[in-house]
């Protein structure tokens, strides 16, 4: 058939598979509202909704031996009614199999209607759920009861379908059928050495395959109908991430080439030499910013392994050119971290870096503003504050986002505004598993900072039980009399700040009741900014020898002298969570520690993440066993990561798919960069069937 599309809409290929979900048999306006809850509305939603189990009908001539609770398929004879003994009691047939005795058992039940679906001397085929009440063997309300004769239409296997109230079994199977009726044969998208390499089914035979599973095996995600459905999902997913790469390309950037002379006086001035990872990083971005396209990279390093400074030579890059960078924090806290870290360095090269937050106010923010403009500061380290429309550069070549995931696209694009072709250098501290990055940053180029700079000193971590916390204190007490600093992170709860100062307040008292006045700090994320930063100053000076804090501390925060690190209740926080906490200590040259305080019993689960962090320091390693233990959505935390929502592809299990999908969007659309090849109109199909506005808006344009 032809899948040719207007250049207007959707392709009409495709009108069967996106009208009302009531033109499908028996489907009326109640039942498409059921259908609704599970964000369901089309035929084209119900061909993506595949059975997530299914149940053994194949026929046996006893249920003698069986462990219930089971599901039978079985032949009886109907032996004898026995009505319901009062109001609400049940209504019981008893059957004979070929070796034993049983009972169907319903509920509600109108006893003409049994009496002629079940006459007594007749046989009957039941399949349903056999279960034990009482020490008898009983089969629920069964699923099909039919005459001998008609037991074909008992599949062998029967899918199961995910449900929501108001949709049966029956109902769902008949829905699902009726959806496929108005699949026809498309075009192929996938490239056909791939498609013969997998051994995989053209899309509409994969989709039968998928809704009629003969086996358990054909449910899983290794199953080839599934993976070729998975496949499709993630390709168009990554077709769109490709065409926006295009775009961005498309419109060209500024060439940005330093002579390397500011960058040779920071590298003079470092007590140390940055690692391998770290030079190539470098050596990527200069490149990127030198060549015509516009850059657009996300550079991924674990804690501690020097991202600052390889944003800092990209930003020395755009000032040896002539222009400005600017570097974008999420907290003011981090801006001000990342702001003395770099103004040193910066000064030793001769270049003016200054700090943008929400509290310039008055002469002092109009005096910043003005030097901006003019073109006198180099390098503008700032929070959102950098997006109000009074902030002008005069050249800005160089935007530099630390942790991503607190900005919203909306923002980054507003960012991108304010130097109409900047370059863009991404930069996240949370080690993302490689599929999840591929999903969530699939239109980016990746350089990944994989070692750690030399000088930090190993964390050694331990579990403790939390009715040891005295013995805690106790060594913290001895720690801060031999002059070495503390956290003490206290635990989440229940997703509230209010609730975690509380938790804060009230371990922070205990403290300071054990260790003196003046030993101990407290911060959280309810305290007004200036409070806030006067307590980490008092803790970065040396002040104060425990900082008691929630999770603001989680990014940021440099306190060399600091080497314990405790965290209290670590099994309610997140593997990469604790990592993060984790790294900020053993940021000097003291050996550190880090005391992951539990709530004994332990699950199995809580358990074996804990265990995960005491054997190793690898942030990637991390990344992913947490990937595995939660799950994409739980790892990153949907709603805020950009994650796309898969019907079919299982980000954690087919995660393989995912990069290949990339590579051959990639080339299909540097082979046909405006989709009209065969192969690329079929492309265009896919686009419309998955729903990716964005990337028909591109084609488009294109």
């Amino acid at each position: 058939m032809s899948t040719s599309t207007s250049p207007v809409g959707r392709p009409p290929v495709l009108f069967p598979l996106f009208a009302g979900l009531d033109t499908l048999d028996g489907i009326g306006p109640k039942t498409a509202s059921h259908f609704a809850q599970m964000q369901v509305t089309r035929p084209r939603d119900l061909l993506f909704t595949l059975p997530s189990g299914g149940a053994d009908r194949r026929r046996r001539d006893t249920v003698r031996g069986l462990t219930p609770p089971v599901v039978a398929t079985v032949e009886v004879e109907v032996l004898r009614h026995m009505p319901a003994a009062s109001r609400g009691r049940p209504w019981r047939v008893e059957v004979e199999d070929a070796e034993t005795r049983f009972q169907l058992v319903f509920f509600h039940a109108r006893g003409d209607y049994l009496e002629k679906l079940l006459p007594v001397g007749a046989r009957r085929l039941v399949s349903g759920r056999l279960e034990t009440f009482d020490n008898i063997l009983q089969m629920p309300h069964p699923d099909h009861v039919l005459s001998p004769e008609d037991g074909a239409a008992i599949p062998d296997f029967e899918p199961l379908y995910p449900l929501t109230a108001g949709i049966t079994q029956k109902l769902m199977s008949r829905a699902a059928a009726s959806a496929l009726a108005r699949v026809s044969d498309m075009a192929e998208w996938i490239d056909p050495g791939l498609m013969a390499q997998k051994g995989w089914p053209a899309w509409d035979a994969a989709l039968r395959m998928a809704h009629a599973p003969r086996h358990a095996s054909d449910l899983m995600p290794e199953a080839g109908a599934r993976q070729r459905l998975a496949y499709d999902e993630l390709f168009a997913h990554q077709l769109t991430l490709a065409l926006a790469r295009a775009e961005r390309r498309r419109v060209s950037g500024i060439e940005t080439r330093g002579d390397g002379g500011l960058r040779d006086r920071v590298l003079a001035a470092l007590p140390f030499a940055p690692t391998g990872a770290q030079t190539r990083a470098m050596a990527e971005i200069a490149a990127d910013m030198g060549a015509p396209a516009r850059m657009n990279r996300l550079l991924q390093g674990d804690v501690g392994a020097g991202k600052t400074l390889v944003a800092l030579m990209a930003l020395l890059v755009a000032v040896e050119a002539g222009g400005q960078g600017v570097l974008m924090a999420p907290t003011e806290i981090l801006a001000r971290q990342h702001h003395a870290s770099i103004a040193p360095l910066a000064q030793a090269a001769g270049v003016r870096a200054e700090i943008l937050t929400g509290r310039d106010k008055g002469a002092e923010r109009a005096a910043k503003l003005a030097a901006l403009a003019k073109g006198e500061i180099g390098i503008l380290i700032g929070t959102h504050a950098v997006f109000q429309k009074d902030v002008q550069f005069d050249d800005l070549r160089l935007a530099v986002i630390d942790e991503q995931h607190r900005f919203g696209v909306a923002q980054r694009m507003q960012l991108g505004a304010k130097g109409a072709r900047a370059d863009v250098l991404v930069m996240t501290a949370t080690p993302i598993p490689r599929s999840l990055s591929l999903a969530q940053y699939g239109d980016m180029d990746l350089s990944i900072l994989d070692e750690k700079p030399p000088g930090r000193t190993p964390v050694t971590t331990s579990l403790v039980s939390s009715p040891r916390i005295p013995d805690v204190v106790e060594r913290l007490r001895e720690a801060v009399a031999a002059g070495r600093q503390a956290y003490w992170v206290c635990p989440l709860v229940e997703e509230s700040e209010n609730l975690d100062m509380t938790a804060a307040e009230d371990r922070f008292k205990q403290l300071r009741a054990a260790l003196g006045d003046g030993v101990v700090g407290l911060v959280h994320g309810q305290m007004p900014g200036p409070e806030r930063d006067a307590a980490m100053g008092a803790f970065a000076r040396g002040e104060t020898g425990v900082l008691v804090a929630t999770t603001v501390i989680e990014v940021g925060v440099d306190v060399p002298n600091a080497s314990i690190m405790v965290i209290e209740r670590a099994e309610s926080f997140g593997l990469a969570q604790l990592h993060q906490l984790r790294g900020r200590v053993g940021r000097g040259a003291t050996a550190s520690t880090c005391l992951l305080l539990y709530q004994p019993p332990l699950t199995e689960t809580g358990q074996r993440r804990l265990e995960i962090l005491r054997e190793t320091e690898d942030g990637f390693r991390i990344a992913e066993e947490d990937l595995l233990m939660r799950g994409a959505g739980d790892m990153i935390g949907t709603a805020q990561s950009g994650l796309p929502r898969f019907r079919i592809a299982d980000l954690e299990r087919q995660a393989g798919l995912m990069k290949l999908a990339q590579s051959d969007a990639r080339k299909l659309l540097a082979d046909d960069p405006k989709l009209t090849s065969p192969r690329g109109q079929a492309a265009r199909v896919l686009l419309w069937l998955m729903e990716q506005d964005q990337a028909i808006r591109l084609i488009r344009v294109g």
